[in-house]
């Protein structure tokens, strides 16, 4: 039952296409997705850019969970860590961090840091956020007996808190890669040369010079870069 709501959609949706209710100018039908998508595929477009970007992802999120992890343990198992480190990330949390790549591009240049930068800081907020709010629900009685028991510090992470916070754990991973997936793909559109963003930006590109060029205007070699025909500057 639960698949029928978006099985329905998707045959309206292919529906509309077929019958020109929807222009495939405007969004291109399930089936010509899968078509392009398979041509893709099969040229090892698509799977290059999947693992650029997966490997990308994968570098800033490990950044993020683990800052993550420490901040929320500090944090959230003391009150001046958390006098200290809570407000900064509260105000941070707020800003829109997308808007910030100019910025990482500026501290880091253009080459892979500004990406995994954008995706670590955009990662590490849901990552902090959740997991804080996990350690605070554990139960005191249960951290006061394993101080009573001599556990230690590192023994009370082990035995009481990292049990007691895992599913808020598993919570925050899930939020935080939604998070850095969304973060690289940005990245990718404004600063990468490979990347499933760069194939997304590249491919609107195109599109938007073919569908705003003169009628019979031929392309000339200079009017080309690295196979993308030159921009308009209503393609920018």
């Amino acid at each position: 039952m639960r698949l029928a709501s978006p099985l329905a959609i998707i045959a309206l949706w292919q529906l509309a296409a077929m019958t020109s209710l929807l222009s495939s100018r405007i969004l291109a039908g399930p089936s010509e997705i899968i078509s392009t998508a398979g041509r893709l595929v099969a040229s090892g477009e698509l799977i290059n850019g999947l693992v650029v970007s997966f490997l990308r992802v994968l570098a800033g999120f490990s950044i993020a969970l683990i800052l993550g992890i420490l901040l929320a343990l500090i944090s959230g198992l003391s009150r001046l860590g958390e006098a200290i480190i809570d407000p900064p990330i509260q105000m941070l949390k707020a800003m829109p961090f997308l808007g910030l790549l100019p910025l990482f591009i500026l501290w880091f240049g253009i080459g892979e840091a500004p990406k995994i930068g954008l995706v670590a800081f955009g990662a590490i907020f849901p990552i902090y956020l959740t997991l804080h709010g996990g350690i605070r629900g554990i139960d005191k009685k249960l951290i006061e007996l394993g101080q009573t028991l001599d556990l230690g510090t590192f023994g009370v992470i082990r035995h009481i808190v990292i049990p007691g916070a895992l599913p808020s754990l598993l919570v925050a991973v899930r939020y935080g890669l939604s998070v850095a997936w969304l973060s690289l793909v940005v990245g990718e559109q404004i600063n990468a040369s490979s990347g499933i963003g760069y194939i997304s930006a590249r491919t609107r590109i195109i599109f938007c010079y073919l569908a705003n060029r003169p009628p019979k205007c031929e392309d000339s070699r200079s009017d080309r870069r690295d196979g993308v025909p030159a921009l308009y500057p209503m393609c920018l």
